[in-house]
């Protein structure tokens, strides 16, 4: 094959360090924002970003012109320096270490995107800590749940 051809869906989460809930409504949407321009300069397509509080998705189509982990960290490193900018009440601003990478068939696209946008009513239900263990579980994510969340 001459040409290569490729259509990626990749579901990107991770947690604020220890869960602190830095991501307040006067902050998200700019976040939001600014992490979709970095993970697009990065050819990790946005098609939703959202979150609540103390955890952000990603909804991408990787291009694969960038490898997963370098992607994940300029975003990471690149958002905490900006949001730390913003105002001296996140100076203690931090994203977790480690993250969660979900792939998605292109039919499952708007589910999962409209589950992304709709974080603050999911979080009325149950904890990010809760939904993300029943997000490993869906995708028969081997864990041991000393480790996830450091």
């Amino acid at each position: 094959m001459s040409q290569s051809s490729t259509n990626n869906y990749i579901h990107l989460i991770w947690s604020t360090k220890h869960r602190q809930p830095f991501i307040t409504e006067d902050i998200e949407g700019e976040l939001f924002r600014y992490m979709a321009k970095v993970a697009g300069e990065y050819g990790y397509l946005p098609i939703a970003v959202g979150g609540y509080r103390d955890h952000v998705h990603l909804l991408c189509r990787n291009q694969f012109t960038h490898l997963q982990p370098e992607v994940v960290s300029k975003v990471k490193s690149s958002s905490s320096k900006w949001i730390k900018q913003k105002s001296s009440k996140f100076n203690a601003f931090y994203w977790q270490n480690g993250y969660g990478s979900f792939s998605v068939e292109p039919n499952n696209v708007s589910r999962v995107q409209s589950y992304i946008v709709n974080q603050k009513s999911h979080h009325q239900k149950r904890s990010f800590k809760e939904g993300y263990l029943l997000i490993l579980k869906k995708y028969q994510v081997e864990f041991d749940e000393k480790y996830l969340w450091g």
